[in-house]
């Protein structure tokens, strides 16, 4: 039994023929994703969803050349992003993304931003029931943004999460969304399940159609894709799938390291702290903390360090092995890099301090930003488990994967004994663990990652990164 599994991602459209008896990813295809529309206020950040549609498409049909019995389509997205679409998934707006910034403008009338008034408006305990998210890339904050500018469609409009539209206007159907996506929205109350009308009406926007709430793992339209009527399961978001293809067990401490980075554990049940709280699958949830800084700091200093020869003409190579032999060489630096160069969970205000003529070397530069990323970490990580309740560290993404110096030392300060993911492309192996359950072939998504994790990941996989 084969399925198509697609994930809407920030870079890429990447997707995969997933193979449910032999568990295992097939042919993997990918396109790039459109690029954002141009000429626009530097705070926004729109694309045209036409687009989005049409690179779906022929993504799907590439990967049916390859797998033409595929039994239906599942598929996960970047979280944080909207279309406005008809109730037969027809668009209405541009689409909104995560990356978005409208809500950091001045509110005319007001003492702060847009942003600022709306956290204004909603109490902590509020806050803590949609999740203890407060940022200005959520769904709920564009919103305010339109209704308080008078931009809100006309027309009835569903804000759709982007891969639930993507399915909408394939299928010709109505948008709706699983727990996973309508908690991206920013408006999910997580103890009832449902839309938080209160804060909905303190923000005035009770008149939006917002999307129906649909079970995990629901067939949510068919569409002929290249010919076939193929099936539609019900999105998710790629955060959680990712942590599904990672196999992550309740003794864990799952850190995901890429352009932006996570700390992440499976809760006991409905849990709020100091700390985020997300739906995962199966009635579950997760304590993380999300939006810190990694690949993306780690790319601002490789900018800086190129800028010259750039100017010059001169295109550097891959600097990275010579990057990764300096700093293991660097050994212990007393040079400081706070990696906090953008927006995120630690700030944005970054340093660098204690340089001085003997280190202030690429070698220690980078030794330095990646132990600033690890105590990053090490905070994140005792917010989320003060008790230190974790037997291991399970690290995902290309840079977790990639830079060993790094995982080193994370395990120095959070425990030795770790894990590997089973391999880069995490979300699309949680697409085949969501196959599986989504099928029927499993009875849930937790049985569907312990079926999996015993043909992934070997317990010798299971180690010490440090010496004994």
């Amino acid at each position: 039994m084969r399925y198509l599994g697609v994930d809407l991602g920030s870079s890429f459209i990447k997707g995969a023929v997933l193979d449910l008896d032999e568990l295992a990813l097939g042919r993997r295809e990918r396109i790039p994703f459109p690029e954002p529309i141009a000429g626009q206020n530097t705070m926004f950040r729109e694309y045209d969803p036409r687009q989005v549609v049409a690179a779906t498409r022929a993504l799907l049909e590439k990967l049916l050349q390859q797998a033409p019995d595929a039994g239906g389509v599942v598929m996960c997205s970047q979280l944080h992003g909207l279309v406005f679409t008809s109730a037969q998934g027809q668009e209405m707006s541009n689409f909104i993304s995560w990356q978005d910034q409208r809500a950091l403008l001045p509110l005319e009338g007001a003492a702060g931003t847009y942003f600022d008034e709306i956290n204004r408006r909603i109490t902590a305990q509020e806050r803590a029931q949609l999740g203890n998210e407060p940022r200005p890339g959520l769904p709920l904050c564009f919103l305010f943004w339109l209704e308080q500018n008078h931009a809100l469609p006309r027309e009835p409009a569903v804000p759709a999460p982007l891969a639930n539209y993507v399915i909408a206007n394939l299928c010709r159907s109505k948008p709706g969304a699983d727990l996973t996506n309508a908690f991206a929205h920013g408006a999910l109350n997580l103890v009832t399940r449902d839309w938080h009308w209160e804060v909905i009406e303190k923000l005035g926007l009770k008149t939006v159609c917002w999307p129906e709430i649909v079970p995990q793992g629901a067939a949510v339209g068919e569409g002929d894709i290249g010919g076939r009527r193929l099936t539609f399961y019900a999105p998710v978001g790629d955060y959680q799938c990712s942590q599904a293809g990672v196999f992550l067990e309740e003794v864990e401490m799952s850190i995901n390291i890429s352009t932006g980075s996570a700390v992440i554990q499976l809760a006991q049940g409905l849990e709020f702290g100091d700390f985020q709280t997300r739906p995962f699958f199966d009635g579950r949830f997760l304590r993380t903390i999300t939006h810190l800084p990694a690949g993306r700091a780690l790319n601002v200093l490789i900018r800086l360090l190129s800028e010259l020869a750039e100017a010059q003409g001169l295109l550097l190579r891959d600097p990275w092995d010579y990057i990764l032999r300096q700093a293991d060489r660097a050994g212990d630096t007393d040079l400081r890099v706070n990696p906090a160069f953008y927006f995120s969970a630690m700030g944005n205000q970054g340093e660098i301090t204690n340089a001085t003529e003997d280190n202030l070397t690429v070698g220690h530069l980078f030794r330095a930003a990646f132990t600033g990323m690890a105590e990053n970490y090490v905070q994140c990580a005792r917010r989320i488990a003060p008790t230190r309740e974790w037997l291991r560290i399970v690290f995902s993404g290309g840079v977790a994967l990639k830079i060993e110096l790094l995982r080193r030392l994370i395990c120095e300060r959070l425990g030795k004994e770790s894990r590997l993911a089973a391999c880069e492309e995490d979300t699309l192996l949680g697409l085949l663990v969501l196959a599986l359950a989504f099928s029927g072939q499993r009875a849930s998504v937790a049985d569907a990652m312990a079926f999996a994790r015993k043909n992934y990941q070997p317990e010798s996989s299971y180690g010490s990164l440090l010496p004994a």
